[in-house]
C-alpha cells in the first residue's frame, strides 16, 4: 500500500473475533516507561520464544510534553526512544516473526508510524505493514465543551488558554482491528496500558469483548505485564528482606496466556531477577484503588478472586480474575500549563551541617520575601533528613555529617522562578560556610487533570503504512 495508507473508522468498542483461534500464545513486555532499558527487549525477542512484544511507555504527563514537542516540530510528538527501539529489535523480531505493539506514538502515532517505515525501509524491511491507532486526541472536544475535574472539582473552562492536551483512554479495538489486517507494528496513542496486551490475546482466541469475565482475566494479565521489570524484581528488591538475584540484568516478564484466559507469568531462561509469588501479588496491587472496580475502557474488572499459584522456578500461574460491563465512559487526561518551577540546591558538610542547612533555607525564604517573589507553594527540604517523612518522624542522635539543601517554589513567571534558583547559588558567598556543589534550575510545570467523557463522541481509526 502507498505511504499515505488507507484510513478505516469504527466505534470504540467493536467486537472482533478471528477465524482460527490459537491455543495458547507468549506475550512479552518490552518496556514499562518511556526510558526503560532497551536490552530485555532483545532478550525476550531473542529467547523468549514469545509472539508479542509490548512497549508500554506512555505515562500521564509524558503525551502532554509531547504535545508541546510536537507544537515546536510538526515531525516529532512521539516517544524520543522509538527509533533506538525500532532500530535494535525490529531485525530480531522480523527474524522470529514477532509483532510488536505499543504505545510510543504518544502525541504523534502517524509520525511515530513514518518513522518506523522508514527504519524499516532503511533495515531492508520494506514490506512491513505498520498501523497507526488514532482517535485519542480530543482536545477539541473537551476545550468546546464544560466537563468536571476529578482533582478539584472544577471545570475544563476553568483552564481556557492553558490546555495543552487532553486525550482519551482506549480500548483495545483499534488494535485488534489493526492485528487483524495484518499489520506487523501497531503503534497508538493513549490506551489503557491493559489493552496493549489484551489486545493480541483477543484476536488471537477470538474472545468476544462481551464476554466482561474473561475481559476481565485479560486486564489481570496486561495489568501484572504493564511495568515490565516490576514484576520480575524491579521496583520490589530491598536488601536483606527482600533479595532479588542479578538486578544488573533484570529480565523482563512474559505471559504464557491460554484459550480460556488463564496464564503464567515467567521470564527469559538465564534472565536476572525473579518472578514469585510476591512479586506478583506486589505488582496486582500496584496503583490500585478498589481491587473489585478497576475501570477499563473495556471492562471493569474484579481482582477479588485472583488466585496465584507457583508452578515452578520463576513461574506464576493467575486465575479468577473477572469483569462487568464497560461504564459506558472514557477517562481523559488533560495536560494544561500551571506556571513554573524554579529549584536550587546546596550541599553543606561536616559538624553542624545541618544547622547551616536550615539557616540557608530560612534565608533564601526572606531574600524572596524581600525581592516579591510570591510562591504559589514552596518546598524547603534537606534532602535524605526530611524531604520525604517531614520533621520529627525519624529521630537520632547522632547530627548528620552531611546535608543537601533543596528549596524549590511554584510561580507564575519565568523570571520569578530563575530568581529562587539564583537565590541558593548566592548562597556561596552570602549565606552559611562551607556551601558546595550548588546547583539551579527553571520549568514549566505541565499539570495533569482527569475528566469523563462518553463513549459514544470517541472514534479510533487506523491508518496503515508499508510497502506498495
Amino acid at each position: 500500500m502507498s505511504a499515505a495508507g488507507r484510513e478505516e473508522t469504527r466505534e470504540h468498542d467493536t467486537p472482533f473475533y478471528t477465524v482460527c483461534p490459537m491455543s495458547s500464545i507468549r506475550i512479552g513486555s518490552g518496556a514499562g516507561y518511556s526510558g526503560d532499558r532497551i536490552e530485555p527487549a532483545v532478550e525476550l525477542a531473542g529467547t523468549g520464544d514469545i509472539a508479542y512484544l509490548v512497549f508500554e511507555c506512555l505515562a500521564e504527563r509524558t503525551i502532554a510534553l509531547a504535545q508541546l514537542a510536537r507544537r515546536k516540530d510538526p515531525k516529532t510528538g512521539y516517544d524520543p526512544m522509538l527509533k533506538a527501539r525500532m532500530e535494535t529489535c525490529l531485525p530480531v523480531c522480523r527474524d522470529k516473526g514477532i509483532r510488536i505493539i505499543t504505545n510510543m506514538g504518544a502525541a504523534h502515532p502517524e509520525a511515530a508510524a513514518e518513522a518506523t517505515r522508514d527504519i524499516a525501509q532503511r533495515l531492508g524491511m520494506g514490506d512491513l505493514s505498520i498501523a497507526a491507532v488514532l482517535g485519542d486526541d480530543v482536545f477539541d472536544l473537551v476545550q468546546k465543551g464544560t466537563y468536571p475535574l476529578e482533582e478539584t472539582g472544577d471545570r475544563s473552562t476553568t483552564l481556557p488558554g492553558r490546555m495543552v492536551s487532553a486525550n482519551a483512554y482506549l480500548g483495545a479495538g483499534g488494535i485488534v482491528e489493526a492485528l487483524e489486517a495484518g499489520a506487523d507494528v501497531v503503534i497508538t496513542g493513549r490506551v489503557a496500558d491493559s489493552a496493549l496486551f489484551t489486545a493480541p490475546a483477543i484476536y488471537e482466541f477470538g474472545w468476544s469483548m462481551d464476554d466482561w469475565d474473561m475481559m476481565g482475566q485479560a486486564v489481570v494479565m496486561g495489568h501484572l505485564l504493564e511495568c515490565a521489570g516490576q514484576v520480575t524484581g524491579g521496583y520490589f528488591a530491598d536488601p536483606g528482606y527482600k533479595d532479588v538475584p542479578d538486578l544488573a540484568r533484570l529480565g523482563f516478564p512474559l505471559a504464557e496466556v491460554e484459550a480460556d484466559g488463564s496464564f503464567t507469568v515467567t521470564k527469559p531462561p538465564g534472565s536476572g531477577g525473579m518472578v514469585t509469588l510476591a512479586t506478583c501479588k506486589e505488582q496486582l496491587l500496584y496503583e490500585l484503588f478498589d481491587p473489585s472496580s478497576y475501570v477499563t475502557p473495556d471492562v471493569v474488572a474484579d481482582f477479588t478472586g485472583v488466585r496465584m499459584e507457583k508452578t515452578g522456578k520463576n513461574r506464576v500461574r493467575v486465575t479468577g480474575g473477572r469483569g462487568r460491563a464497560r461504564t459506558g465512559s472514557l477517562k481523559v487526561s488533560i495536560g494544561y500549563l500551571d506556571g513554573f518551577i524554579g529549584e536550587g540546591q546546596i550541599s553543606y558538610g561536616g559538624t553542624g551541617a545541618a544547622a547551616r542547612g536550615r539557616l540557608a533555607l530560612d534565608i533564601v525564604a526572606e531574600r524572596l520575601r524581600l525581592a516579591g517573589v510570591e510562591c504559589r507553594e514552596i518546598r524547603r527540604e534537606l534532602i535524605g533528613l526530611n524531604s520525604l517523612v517531614g520533621e520529627g518522624v525519624l529521630q537520632s542522635e547522632q547530627e548528620p555529617p552531611e546535608v543537601r539543601v533543596r528549596f524549590a517554589g511554584r510561580v507564575w513567571t519565568m523570571e520569578e522562578a530563575l530568581r529562587i534558583g539564583d537565590e541558593v547559588e548566592r548562597l556561596y558567598t552570602n549565606g552559611p560556610a562551607g556551601g558546595a556543589g550548588a546547583w539551579k534550575a527553571a520549568r514549566e510545570i505541565i499539570a495533569v487533570a482527569s475528566t469523563f467523557i462518553p463513549c459514544s463522541l470517541v472514534r479510533h481509526h487506523i491508518r496503515y503504512y508499508g510497502a506498495d
